[in-house]
């Protein structure tokens, strides 16, 4: 199980990571953030790397859940603690999004770029859900790698521990949240969203 979970694991990071550099783009604005995607998408906008993107999703997120059960009761380091914890919250993460994906490119008809993510982060109340909701998520991806890492280096590296280089990871995850959003909502002055995005606001 946990060899399943690590693997399913290394393919969504890679496409985790993509999708994060995507959301980098957009502190020069909506349009580069899009034509970044629309670069992005003849890799994994495709049949077939979509069912093993969805495999994986499914199979990391049955894992994960079977493996947060059998261990939660025996973690006592801090980094265990947040390995578990963050994998728990990613799996429900993508269990909400994978969903709003759907509904919106199946039902509602829309492409799910740059606007139908944003909508409700720039958007108030909705924006109260949406920040920690998205903020959480970037963080605790950050935090299962900072734990994994810290599971598995045993060796300095240029004269660092492997304590502090787990917490190096965190560091750039935070700075790396604030940056995101710093492009997400134009700077923090808000995003216009397109008219026909504004059914995700109510609108």
């Amino acid at each position: 199980m946990r060899r399943i979970h690590y693997l399913s694991g290394i393919i969504l990071t890679i496409f985790i990571g993509l999708h994060l550099f995507n959301h980098i783009t957009a502190i020069w604005g909506a349009d580069t953030h899009i034509k970044m995607m629309s670069i992005l998408r003849h890799f994994y906008r495709n049949l077939f790397a979509e069912m093993v993107l969805l495999a994986a999703v499914f199979v990391q997120m049955f894992s994960g859940f079977t493996l947060f059960r059998r261990y939660r009761k025996y973690t006592t380091s801090k980094y265990e603690k947040l390995h578990l914890w963050s994998g728990l919250y990613m799996a429900v993460f993508l269990t909400i999004h994978l969903s709003a994906i759907f509904i919106g490119r199946i039902v509602l008809h829309l492409d799910t770029n740059f606007y139908f993510g944003v909508a409700g982060l720039n958007a108030f109340p909705y924006n109260l859900f949406f920040i920690p909701y998205y903020g959480l998520a970037i963080f605790s991806f950050f935090g299962h790698l900072a734990a994994i890492h810290h599971k598995k280096m045993n060796r300095f590296i240029l004269g660092i521990s492997p304590s502090r280089q787990s917490g190096l990871i965190l560091v750039v995850g935070v700075a790396l949240t604030v940056l995101i959003f710093y492009g997400l909502t134009n700077q923090f002055q808000g995003v216009t969203v397109p008219t026909e995005y504004e059914v995700l606001i109510g609108k």
